[in-house]
């Protein structure tokens, strides 16, 4: 798990930091809108089993920021998870920033397509809103779900692999599925929780390397 965290100057932060602006390019172009919208017209039509539709809603009410900052506060508390808590702290706060910021530049809908599953008494959760523009509630590009879930896969996978590797490497199916979900609900397009996942990558690499928290495992 090594290679998961990075310096500002590396290569792997030059090439993931490509990676989000080729995709960002290819996205504000409408060069991949034909594709981002044929999945979405599938993704409408997957519906239709009540216990399916629910884990899927289930599942992606977990990205959300509120949930993440209580985890955070948790780890914060307990000292020998506090340096993760940290980490996850100053990340939701940047990320969150930088993806309204993001939002409002690339100024992407989101699917216009109804999601007709069975509901929980709340409401699906819209994301993170662009806060900076007008019209930032219905900004879709990238997915803060995404990025969020992203965030807490690595920090956690990195604290836990040395004693659990493999449980470490099924932390990321965690992501994957909130991913998929914001596709199933119909609140973001494929390429927007690709990029994502590119930019929960980059920012949870360069942050974790920035507070140490390779120093974790020193003290196990």
């Amino acid at each position: 798990m090594q290679g998961w965290i990075f310096p500002m100057r590396s290569r792997p932060s030059v090439l993931l930091a490509a990676l989000f602006v080729s995709i960002t390019i290819l996205v504000m172009s409408g060069a991949v809108d034909g594709i981002d919208q044929a999945a979405i017209i599938s993704a409408q039509g997957a519906g239709g089993d009540d216990t399916v539709d629910f884990l899927i809603q289930i599942t992606t009410e977990t990205g959300d920021v509120i949930y993440m900052l209580v985890l955070a506060i948790i780890l914060l508390i307990i000292r020998p998870t506090r340096r993760i808590g940290i980490t996850l702290m100053i990340l939701l706060v940047i990320s969150t920033i930088l993806a309204g910021y993001i939002k409002c530049g690339v100024d992407r809908d989101r699917p216009q397509e109804q999601y007709d599953a069975i509901h929980l008494p709340v409401e699906v959760s819209r994301d993170t809103f662009a806060l900076f523009c007008e019209g930032g509630a219905t900004a879709s590009y990238p997915s803060g779900h995404a990025i969020r879930s992203v965030i807490i896969a690595i920090l956690l996978a990195y604290a836990i692999y040395p004693r659990f590797p493999r449980g470490a490497l099924l932390l990321f199916i965690y992501p994957a599925s909130v991913s998929v979900s914001r596709i199933l609900v119909l609140q973001h397009y494929p390429t927007d929780v690709v990029a994502g996942i590119v930019l929960g990558i980059l920012l949870t690499g360069i942050l974790a390397h920035q507070t140490k928290l390779y120093n974790i495992h020193s003290k196990t």
